[in-house]
């Protein structure tokens, strides 16, 4: 269908189509002190917009707004309509609290017997 329509309507929609994708989402990729706007994430990649877009590889931490949630090893890259294509070999979820050496309970203990000195 898209090879029936005007080269204008089609930028049109595809300019709408970015500029959607680059409002909707709070996360951000951070490479060292460079911040870069991602546009589309999922399982194995995400993606950044083509024209502002870096060649990364290595380490980068993916953030949601201020928030770190995810430290990611690109591999590689490539350009693919208007989007810069980033496939990572993992992606680490970071926790918000320090990793105990205990198996922690799903339900806390219902009372507590007090000390009698």
């Amino acid at each position: 269908m898209s090879e029936y329509l005007p080269e204008a309507v089609r930028k049109g929609l595809e300019d709408a189509r970015v500029a959607m994708l680059r409002r909707s989402g709070r996360l951000c990729v951070h490479d060292g002190d460079k911040v870069h706007r991602v546009m589309r994430l999922w399982d194995g990649g995400f993606s950044l917009e083509a024209r502002n877009a870096p060649v990364l590889r290595g380490h980068v931490d993916l953030y949601d707004g201020s928030r770190h949630i995810y430290s990611c090893l690109v591999l590689h890259s490539h350009e693919d309509e208007g989007e810069r294509i980033y496939e990572f070999k993992w992606s680490t979820a970071v926790a918000d609290r320090p990793a105990a050496d205990f198996e922690r309970s799903d339900q806390p203990p219902a009372g507590l017997i007090p000390r009698l000195f």
